[in-house]
C-alpha cells in the first residue's frame, strides 16, 4: 500500500521500504521520559510526558535531534507497548502525554488510542508539515497541537527544508489543529488543557522570515485563542557548512529585533525564550529511555 500520509506524498510501500520519513511501517520510538523543557504551561510540577519518535518528513540541515529524525536508532513497539508506555509516564506525575514527531505514524497512534485514549491531555508535537487529511484522523484524540511555523520564506523553506511549500500546507494544517482544539483552555493551576500553540524557530540571518510569521500569527489569532513561543535555541550542527549563516547561533541585536517584533505585533499570549536557550545540552539522549519493559 503507497504512503500519502504527509504533503511530500512519496508513495513508498512501507511495508517493504522506508518512506521520505525514513520509516517503515512499525512504530519506532527512541525516548519515553518526564521531560521539563516544554513551555511552562505544559510542564507544570510533574512534566511533560514526552514520547520520541523516530524519522521525520522534513529532515531540516539545521535539526538538533537528527539522530533520530533520519530514522536511526529507536525500538520498533506495538500499539499495546505504546499504551503501557502513556499509562507508566502518566504512574511517575505525567500532566500531559507528548507525541513528539508522530505525523508518520498517525495510522498506528489512532489505533492504539481508540482502544484507549491517554487519561491526561494528548499533546501532538509536530513540524507543522502535516496535511489536513491525516489531522483529520486524529479529531477527538489530540487535545492540544503544539505546531511549529518554521517557515513564511518559500526560498528558506525550498534551501533547509526542501519543502517550497511549507508556508501554505503549515498555515492550512494550523487551520486545522485549531479548529479541533478551539479556544485555549486553562485549569486552575494555569495548564493548558486544551488548544493549539505555535512555535517559531528564529534562525540566524533570517529576521524577515521570523517576521512573516509573527504577522500571520497576529493576524489570524486575537488575543486569547492560540498561544506563540518565540524560540532562540538555534544551535549548529554538521550539516549547515553550506549555509554560512547557520554557521552561528543567533546574536543579541538578532533576537531583541525579533521579540521587539512580537510586541509590536501585540502578540502577548505565549512565551519568549531566553538566548541562553541555546544549548546542546537540550537535547535529550536518545538511548531507549522507558521504551522497553
Amino acid at each position: 500500500m503507497t504512503c500519502t500520509l504527509c504533503p511530500r506524498r512519496c508513495g513508498v510501500d512501507r511495508t517493504k521500504s522506508r518512506g521520505v520519513c525514513q520509516s517503515g511501517e512499525a512504530l519506532r520510538i527512541a525516548r519515553a521520559a518526564l521531560h521539563f523543557w516544554e513551555e511552562p504551561c505544559l510542564v507544570g510540577e510533574g512534566g511533560s510526558g514526552a514520547i520520541f519518535f523516530t524519522g521525520c518528513n522534513l529532515g531540516c540541515v539545521y535539526c538538533q535531534n537528527r539522530q533520530i529524525s533520519r530514522g536511526e536508532g529507536g525500538v520498533p513497539v506495538s500499539a499495546e507497548r505504546l499504551l503501557e508506555i502513556c499509562d507508566s509516564l502518566i504512574a511517575r506525575g505525567a500532566v500531559n502525554i507528548n507525541l513528539v514527531t508522530a505525523g508518520h505514524f498517525i495510522p498506528q497512534i489512532v489505533s492504539a488510542f481508540r482502544q484507549k485514549k491517554p487519561a491526561v491531555p494528548v499533546v501532538y508535537n509536530s513540524g507543522g508539515y502535516e496535511s489536513v487529511e491525516a489531522l483529520r484522523l486524529l479529531d477527538g484524540l489530540v487535545d492540544i497541537y503544539l505546531p511549529d511555523m518554521k517557515y513564511s520564506d518559500r526560498a528558506a523553506a525550498s534551501a533547509f527544508s526542501h519543502a517550497a511549500d511549507y508556508p501554505e500546507v503549515a498555515r492550512q494544517a494550523i487551520e486545522e489543529m485549531f479548529r479541533q482544539t478551539g479556544r485555549a483552555v486553562y485549569d486552575e493551576k494555569g495548564l493548558l488543557r486544551r488548544g493549539t500553540w505555535v512555535r517559531h524557530l528564529v534562525l540566524p540571518g533570517h529576521l524577515e522570515n521570523t517576521y512573516g510569521v509573527i504577522d500571520w500569527f497576529s493576524s489570524r489569532f486575537p488575543h486569547g485563542e492560540a498561544g506563540f513561543s518565540l524560540m532562540s535555541q538555534f544551535t549548529p550542527n554538521g550539516d549547515t557548512p553550506q549555509f554560512p549563516e547557520l554557521c552561528r547561533r543567533l546574536t543579541r541585536e538578532e533576537y531583541d529585533k525579533a521579540v521587539g517584533y512580537l510586541y509590536l505585533c501585540g502578540v502577548e499570549d505565549g512565551f519568549v525564550q531566553e538566548l541562553s536557550s541555546a544549548r546542546e545540552e537540550y537535547t535529550p539522549a536518545f538511548d531507549g529511555t522507558g521504551v522497553t519493559p
